[in-house]
């Protein structure tokens, strides 16, 4: 699998997991708290901090009727939560500042354009999958883009995937993803990253709307090379996506799980011990022993030797390699027997 680079971090096999938070209309509009944001990507350690650049003019029909969950029809909460695009210089501004990747999700092509001299790497949500043209806009910039797959199936995928690299951009991730919020783990179904990975040989990843964080941290387990979760302030807040959203000490323990989980999936060899298990190594392993004292001169028989711990003397193996030699000075009961002694 190939390798992209977004700014000076590289994103693939071999590379540690790309941590996204999503930080998406928690802002509530007020710059203040997107920039408080900012600061909680940055101290729980996530690689990058993302918004979202939508306009409800470009994104819903006014007639638009009300979804099950919400009190208001799509375009007046669209509305509401716009996140202004008068921020997006100050916001990249901040983030390096801050030291961490800043990028966006753009829903129409004004967006695109105006995040272009400021980010090095686009996102396409779900729903937006089956604008093609959209994709194919954005490609154009060259630049890497992470597109999610919720809602779509194998096709949609592929003429996707098909639309976007025949510019020439073949700088590409799919997350996989279930576009329900909050999403339950019996849909969320992480082996078609491996499907969609060996489909199109692109790196894939989990866009994470379930609650809590084990979900995200099981996907790095199972090969997720981008991780991305929206999170907030305070799931008390008032807002369409603050409720299922991991708070601040969630997002700094998933991230530290998933540094944890990449150590101990190690390189798949098996060497032997480790620096850390060489004590137990030695005195918690089995070797051959005394049963009975046996003097200077005796030939070993089988009812003289046992096995048990230390491991200081020769393996259990040999044995039968033992058994018939001569002992070469006394042995007492119980004493490890190493190969100079017979």
């Amino acid at each position: 699998m190939k390798k992209i680079k977004v700014g000076n971090r590289l994103v693939g096999e071999g590379e540690p997991c790309f941590i996204v938070a999503e930080a998406g209309s928690n802002h509530d509009g007020k710059l203040s708290q997107a920039r408080e944001l900012v600061d909680v990507a940055v101290e729980a350690g996530a690689d990058a901090v993302k918004f979202q650049i939508y306009s409800a003019e470009t994104l819903y029909s006014k007639k638009t009727p009300k979804f099950s969950t919400s009190e208001k029809p799509p375009w007046e909460l669209i509305k509401k939560i716009e996140t202004p695009r008068e921020w997006i210089p100050d916001l990249k501004e901040y983030c390096d500042k801050k030291g961490i990747i800043f990028f966006a999700t753009p829903f129409d092509f004004n967006a695109v354009d105006e995040l272009d001299p400021y980010v090095d790497l686009y996102k396409v949500a779900s729903f937006e999958i089956v604008d093609l043209s959209l994709i194919e806009y954005i490609a154009r910039k060259q630049k890497p883009t992470i597109i999610s797959t919720g809602l779509a199936n194998m096709e949609e995928i592929e003429d996707a995937y098909l639309t976007y690299t025949k510019t020439g951009n073949d700088k590409l991730v799919f997350l996989q993803c279930a576009s329900v919020y909050p999403a339950p783990p019996e849909i969320m179904n992480l082996r078609s990253m491996k499907t969609i990975r060996d489909s199109f040989g692109v790196i894939t990843g989990l866009s994470d709307h379930t609650l809590g964080i084990y979900i995200s941290v099981a996907a790095v387990a199972m090969g997720a090379k981008v991780i991305e979760k929206h999170f907030t302030l305070s799931r008390k807040l008032k807002g369409p996506d603050h409720p299922f959203a991991i708070e601040p000490n969630e997002l700094k323990e998933m991230v530290k799980e998933i540094r944890d989980v990449e150590k101990a999936l190690g390189n798949g060899k098996k060497l032997g011990p480790s620096a850390q298990e060489l004590e137990n190594y030695k005195k918690a392993r089995r070797s051959i022993h005394a049963k009975v004292n046996i003097p200077k001169g005796t030939r070993i028989t089988n009812d003289m030797l046992i096995i048990k711990r230390p491991g200081y003397g020769i393996k259990p193996k040999f044995i039968n390699i033992v058994i018939g030699r001569e002992v070469r000075k006394n042995i007492e009961e119980d004493q490890w027997i190493t190969w100079d002694v017979i």
